[in-house]
């Protein structure tokens, strides 16, 4: 088989979803197998622990300070409001518009209903809508639009 007509199917395999080719012909048989990646190579993305349950690193008393002043806002929060918490399913981007340019889903004072649209969270490059679980008014926006949000974090209050 002519070296270039083997460099070629090689690159097909190697640029295609094949995994494994086989060409029989007078002057020979030819097998290209494509390997796959190596194990090593391959990102695993588990649960980790909540904040408060991290294990702190350095001093004792700075790293038991550190949990109990990362969870007060969020605890402060369901505290203080009176109404419906809508809260982060998800880590990602927060963004109260469709669009950099475009309004707002929903501004304080609004009336929603459940199921319309009060933000979108944007995670791994897909833009999750994040819609009302209740009907009401939005009282407050505890959200800031471009900013990074965690699990559970407090976006909205209904009332």
């Amino acid at each position: 088989m002519d070296l270039r007509k083997l460099k070629t199917l090689i690159d097909l395999v190697s640029e295609s979803n094949v995994s494994e080719l086989e060409i029989t012909e007078a002057e020979g048989k030819v097998r290209i197998v494509k390997s796959s990646p190596a194990p090593a190579a391959q990102v695993v993305y588990g649960a980790m622990p909540p904040p408060a349950m991290a294990a702190p690193q350095g001093p004792a008393a700075s790293g038991q300070a550190m949990p109990a002043a990362a969870t007060a806002p969020a605890a402060a929060v369901s505290e203080e409001v009176a109404g419906f918490v809508v809260k982060s399913p998800m880590v990602g981007t927060f963004y109260r518009a469709a669009s950099p340019g475009a309004k707002a889903f929903v501004e304080v004072g609004q009336q929603v209903k459940e199921g319309d649209t009060l933000c979108i969270v944007e995670a791994m490059k897909i833009l999750n809508e994040i819609e009302a679980e209740k009907s009401g008014t939005i009282t407050k926006v505890l959200g800031e639009n471009g900013q990074a949000v965690e699990y559970g974090q407090p976006l909205f209050v209904i009332e």
